[in-house]
């Protein structure tokens, strides 16, 4: 998004006419479950006229939404959605459990996920005093390294380019915690995803982080909070708990499923309550000033999977994620068109 053809400043934008529609990004973390996501932005970069139709000014994360949204974001400042695509797949690929020794691995923590949401007695280990612990946090480091070159960032920052967000959770303080645009490092991200229960916190500047799941989940504040020419009209939010479900659950496993569900959507909904409620103020005319401009909130969602599954990384099921995601973004896109 650096071609001369594709970026503008302020003053430009005046002059030039740029009416594509401004999109913001947010995307829910969830584990390997967030590989839905990859699926679905391959198909929003792909299918969309992002030269003439639609600009991204902002996109978000938390966890494994983080590593997309760096994904996105680091291809279409530096590149373009081609290359967006190849990031996303690249660290995708790099995380999944390809090796004898990590499939072994990946085994044993599916099962002991899904035991444990069965709420079987099984054994805990602290994250620190389990070598598996730096050991996985290095994995995801090296993968996201590979691809993504973050001491140029801030570089990338200093241009007119859309705002990159990942949600954190400070553990001592309690309070929520973003990091936006040249303050994103690798440990920023893995600080989003440093799940309490595998991880050890991530220590940034003296304080430490933890998942970003427990806070804003995704980050959807700091995508609105922006000058009023780079307000999203439109915010995509790519959900990967599910916000309806058809039965009431009887079943312990099910039980527990639902209420991990509900409880990563709590920060979200509280959010996207907040943008109907100033909708509802513009449309009544009580905002009367081009700062506040109107934002529709739609939703791409993943349904059908239990929530002990976010901790599979294996290959096939990875790949089955991404093939969902893209089969849910080509029906949102079709339904998008048809109502406008």
């Amino acid at each position: 998004m650096r071609d001369d053809d594709r970026t503008t400043t302020g003053d430009e934008l005046e002059t030039t006419g740029d009416e594509r529609t401004q999109v913001a990004i947010a995307c829910q973390g969830g584990g390997s479950h967030t590989a839905f996501t990859t699926g679905v932005l391959r198909t929003l970069l792909s299918e969309l006229d992002w030269a003439e139709e639609y600009e991204l000014v902002g996109i978000s994360g938390t966890s494994g939404g983080a590593f997309n949204a760096l994904a996105v974001w680091y291809g279409l400042v530096t590149a373009d959605e081609r290359r967006a695509i190849e990031i996303l797949e690249g660290i995708w690929d790099d995380l999944a459990a390809e090796s004898y020794h990590d499939r072994m691995v990946n085994s044993w923590v599916s099962v002991y996920s899904r035991f444990q949401s069965e709420g079987g007695p099984v054994p805990g280990v602290s994250p620190y005093h389990s070598p598996a612990a730096d050991w996985g946090q290095a994995r995801i480091a090296d993968a996201l390294e590979r691809h993504v070159a973050f001491e140029e960032i801030p570089d990338l920052c200093a241009y007119e380019e859309p705002e990159l967000v990942v949600g954190t959770v400070n553990v001592t303080d309690g309070t929520f915690e973003t990091f936006t645009n040249e303050a994103v490092t690798t440990d920023a991200v893995l600080a989003s995803a440093a799940i309490p229960t595998l991880f050890e916190a991530v220590d940034i500047d003296g304080d430490q982080y933890w998942d970003g799941l427990f806070s804003q989940n995704p980050p959807v504040k700091d995508l609105m909070s922006v000058p009023g020419d780079r307000t999203p009209e439109e915010l995509w939010v790519i959900q990967i708990n599910p916000q309806h479900r058809e039965d009431v659950p009887t079943r312990l496993s099910d039980i527990s499923d639902r209420r991990n569900e509900l409880g990563g959507n709590i920060s979200l909904n509280q959010e996207l309550r907040m943008i109907e409620r100033i909708n509802e103020w513009i449309e009544g005319g009580h905002f009367d000033h081009p700062e506040y401009t109107k934002t529709d909130v739609r939703r791409i969602q993943l349904e059908g999977y239990h929530y002990a599954s976010k901790l599979d990384r294996s290959p096939r099921f990875l790949e089955e994620l991404v093939e969902r995601g893209e089969t849910e973004a080509t029906a949102f896109l079709a339904d998008r068109d048809s109502s406008d």
